[in-house]
């Protein structure tokens, strides 16, 4: 009988406690964030087009099985298989996916699991199919906000059930192909909904001008990410950050080409990690983290190294070392959100208080972020407040205990974080962190040099 994840690792995970300083090299596995908007683009392109050390996880796979669903060609090969084309072998020791774009076409049904880059990326990829798609997903992808991706392309012309809900499920009837134009969105809960309206927007008739019109709006590293990404595949995109009209993005009606990339190292999830050297005063490398980068990860340079650490860029990677001490910090993580929850157990360790600002958005993420983090710290002795945008943090000698984890895969190795300086933390499901680091537990007890 095969083996599950819930089936490999213990319903309560007792998180390993380091004994001494840290010393290791690890080796991240590749971005989600830039796998899947890569899948995206290549399924929309015009040839087909390689994606070399692309992240293998549950969110990526939901990905590429959701686009063979409508009908995308997705080959994968390993190391110099038959299989790969003549001039186009892949690193030895990596994987590749070749990607054959195809007429798009349903019917299909999505399964987008809790995935915000599936569920928010795919309606309008949807939109361009022959024929209906359904979207549904995990109970939680219920609760996320999707209204900013269905009310945005019924302006732009597309058809989608939803019986009001502005989330799934959801059908989407395409046409074959989507007018585009202009539309006006509230992206402050997610910059996804930006990503989502411009990955596809090449294929547009008219191509999109979107606007954002909130107060805030999250992750702009992510948008940065997508812009460049798209620039890469021969889109021309029009955007704040170079000249253009602030919060307005436009991407012009156009081909997109097919590319052979090569996928970064996942600096979120180097995160854990990192924070292993800060804790323990020890030290890490991670290979290969590059040296320009739309990465929000790549904060944590900045980050780790104000609560007491020092990094240094070299030819064998990022080397990140630890003090011994960990201080508290004052930070605002509104582009960079998705490092909050480990930010936040480092600084449950600090020697002085941590205000964490700029996440109020996090409140819709996977689960309630912020809720869980004070709740999960506070039981484990900890003391720690919500505010109106993010978490003021007292840190306070901590306890082992049960540090549960939601189904969010940041939750899980927050907590193991906490649990290389406290005893018997016990991490629940951590099988969830599937979700982008695939054998985390493995990767984490190599680490330590179990």
């Amino acid at each position: 009988m095969a083996m599950t994840e819930s089936s490999v690792h213990p319903a309560l995970w007792p998180a390993p406690y380091a004994t001494g300083a840290v010393e290791a090299t690890v080796t991240v596995p590749g971005s989600k964030s830039v796998t899947n908007r890569a899948l995206v683009l290549a399924a929309l392109a015009a040839e087909p087009g390689w994606l070399r050390r692309p992240l293998r996880s549950r969110d990526t796979l939901l990905m590429a099985a959701a686009l063979r669903a409508m009908g995308v060609g997705i080959e994968e090969t390993v190391s110099s298989s038959s299989a790969a084309a003549p001039g186009a072998e892949v690193p030895d020791g990596g994987e590749a996916w070749r990607v054959i774009p195809s007429g798009l076409h349903g019917p299909a049904t999505v399964d987008v699991g809790n995935a915000g880059t599936v569920m928010r990326f795919l309606p309008p990829v949807a939109a361009l199919a022959d024929g209906p798609i359904r979207f549904d997903g995990d109970p939680r992808s219920y609760e996320r906000p999707l209204n900013g991706v269905i009310d945005a392309l019924r302006v732009l012309g597309a058809r989608i059930d939803d019986d009001g809900r502005g989330s799934l499920p959801m059908t989407v009837h395409g046409g074959g192909a989507l007018d585009g134009g202009t539309v006006e969105i509230d992206a402050s809960s997610s910059s996804q909904f930006v990503s989502a309206l411009l990955l596809s927007a090449p294929r547009f008739n008219q191509g999109v001008e979107v606007r954002h019109t909130g107060r805030t709006l999250p992750s702009m590293p992510h948008i940065r990410m997508t812009v460049d990404m798209l620039r890469a595949v021969g889109a021309q995109v029009d955007e704040p950050e170079t000249g253009g009209e602030p919060n307005v993005w436009r991407v012009s009606p156009s081909a997109v080409l097919g590319r052979d990339l090569t996928i970064e190292p996942d600096l979120s999830n180097a995160q854990p990690f990192l924070a292993a050297a800060l804790v323990t005063g020890g030290r890490v490398v991670i290979p290969d983290w590059p040296e320009r980068t739309t990465q929000p990860g790549d904060a944590l340079r900045e980050i780790f190294t104000e609560m007491g650490g020092s990094c240094e860029l070299t030819d064998a990677g990022l080397v990140f070392t630890g003090s011994g001490r960990i201080h508290g910090i004052d930070v605002d993580l509104g582009e960079v959100g998705e490092l909050t929850p480990g930010i936040a157990a480092v600084a449950a360790l600090a020697d002085s208080p941590s205000t964490l600002r700029g996440v109020a958005h996090l409140r819709l993420h996977e689960t309630d972020r912020l809720a869980a983090l004070t709740k999960e710290i506070n039981e484990l002795g900890g003391d720690v407040t919500e505010t109106e945008d993010g978490l003021h943090i007292r840190p306070r000698r901590l306890h082992g205990g049960v540090f549960h984890t939601y189904d969010d895969h940041r939750m899980a190795t927050a907590g193991t974080v906490i649990g290389l300086a406290v005893e018997g933390v016990q991490i629940e499901n951590v099988a969830t962190t599937g979700k982008t680091l695939p054998d985390f537990p493995r990767m984490w007890a190599e680490m330590l040099g179990a």
